[in-house]
């Protein structure tokens, strides 16, 4: 129900809807933008030091703004240049190390600007962050690194019941730390933090995904002494101050992977330009034993899927380098138009399968077997129907199934599709897709 209360900007992404329409096979080339999940490490972390932070190659999406509006609400000066793709920020002073409930409940990846604000400040207060909803993925991990640094954590909850979290500490200090699962964000969140502590901090089972040795890159550059980023093992000497440095964002590896899934999902042939083949090697595995052709050149990688009959293939989920969870959705969709019955484990969030209820209105015939097991019979025809982007990665793979489908499909609750990716209808328009954003 829509409320009198409702904000103009609230009801226009309420009401917003992707039409998808069967073009026929894709083809042509496509650049892949700056990655979401690794901009946003990138953009806290220059709150770590007063000099200008330069952050090229910055997608447009909600999800850099929001995190732009965080770090103006700490006090940083902060331009983004859409049509440049450039984010400017200098922190110089921060002026509150209390984050806005309104801006931090938008976007769970908030919580990364918790660990360079305790280090830069000494204290550091947070409402839960919010996000998409496809599991429990709680920051406790994140505290218990802050806890052995040597600071005192604690949680409270206001008259409203709002939970909120405080870590305060004058100087951290070195320790080693043991994940008991490979977070990303948690791996993110305490090496932020560790830069300026007071010795070395040791993080074992350490998440070995791109985005992190990026953001480690990008705080050596910065100063920082960190080594081992990219193995479950990272060493962090800790500074006392960092400086302003330039720095230049990775491609998006999932969205890279999507507009494989593409190619492959309309019979296409399609060329990913600015794509790291070592980033989704698990991908490209996949696709290969379905029949398509990919083929790795440089920084593009060309699938196709034009010839012959597509088969199926099983997927496990796995922390990097096994295959993405954030792909799990879109090759799920993929596998519902080939031929035979595939099996998909989903081993990192409990509830990410909230899309076959959605790609079943299209006739995927998807069955839940438990709660991380389906199974994708193959073989269907899809038909396009009313359906709904349960979160960012769900929404994607309806694009791609309305792709495959006969009439028309309408993609509701498209705000989620646009926190991640980089104007997707245009791009997927100017490779021969039918889809049109509509208010």
């Amino acid at each position: 129900m829509i409320g009198y209360g409702t904000k103009l900007r609230d009801l226009e992404k309420i009401l917003s809807i992707i039409s998808v329409k069967n073009a026929g096979p894709l083809s042509g080339s496509m650049t892949v933008s700056g990655s979401k999940n690794a901009v946003l490490p990138l953009l806290a972390a220059t709150l770590l030091c007063e000099e200008e932070c330069i952050i090229n190659e910055a997608p447009d999406l909600k999800d850099v703004e929001i995190m732009c509006a965080i770090l103006r609400s700490f006090g940083a000066e902060v331009c983004f240049d859409k049509q440049e793709k450039i984010v400017r920020v200098k922190a110089a002073n921060i002026t509150t190390n209390e984050a806005e409930t309104e801006l931090v409940c938008k976007m769970r990846a908030s919580i990364v600007t918790m660990g360079p604000i305790l280090a830069r400040t000494g204290r550091a207060k947070f409402p839960l962050p919010g996000g998409c909803a496809i599991g429990d993925r709680p920051i406790d991990l994140h505290l218990k690194g802050f806890v052995a640094l040597g600071a005192d954590v604690e949680m409270s909850e206001d008259e409203t019941g709002t939970g909120s979290v405080s870590a305060e500490a004058k100087r951290l200090s070195g320790g080693e730390i043991y994940l008991d699962t490979p977070s990303v964000g948690a791996t993110q969140n305490i090496m932020m933090a560790a830069v300026l502590a007071d010795g070395v901090v040791i993080i074992e089972n350490a998440a070995q995904e791109p985005e992190v040795v990026d953001l480690a890159n990008f705080l050596n550059k910065m100063g920082a002494k960190i080594k081992g980023a990219g193995t479950d093992i990272i060493k962090i000497e800790g500074v006392t101050k960092l400086r302003g440095a330039v720095h230049g964002v990775i491609p998006d590896r999932i969205e890279a992977g999507t507009y494989m899934l593409a190619a492959a999902i309309t019979r296409g042939d399609l060329t990913i330009e600015n794509a790291l083949a070592h980033h989704v090697k698990p991908v490209i595995a996949k696709l290969r034993e379905t029949g398509a052709i990919v083929t790795e050149s440089g920084d593009a990688i060309r699938v196709k899927a034009d010839k012959g009959i597509l088969r199926s293939t099983d997927i496990k989920t796995l922390p990097y380098p096994g295959f993405p969870t954030d792909m799990q959705p879109q090759f799920m969709a993929y596998l519902a138009t080939v031929s035979g019955p595939s099996t998909i484990l989903e081993t990192v969030f409990e509830n990410r399968f909230m899309h076959i209820a959605e790609l079943n209105k299209m006739r995927a015939h998807i069955m839940q077997k438990e709660e991380r097991r389906a199974i994708v019979p193959g073989g269907s025809s899809l038909v396009g129907a009313d359906v709904t982007a349960t979160d960012l990665r769900a929404g994607a793979a309806l694009i791609l199934a309305g792709l495959a489908a006969k009439g028309e499909t309408r993609v509701a609750d498209i705000y989620h599709i646009e926190r991640g990716y980089e104007d997707i209808c245009g791009k997927l328009r100017r490779v021969g897709a039918d889809l049109t954003k509509k208010q």
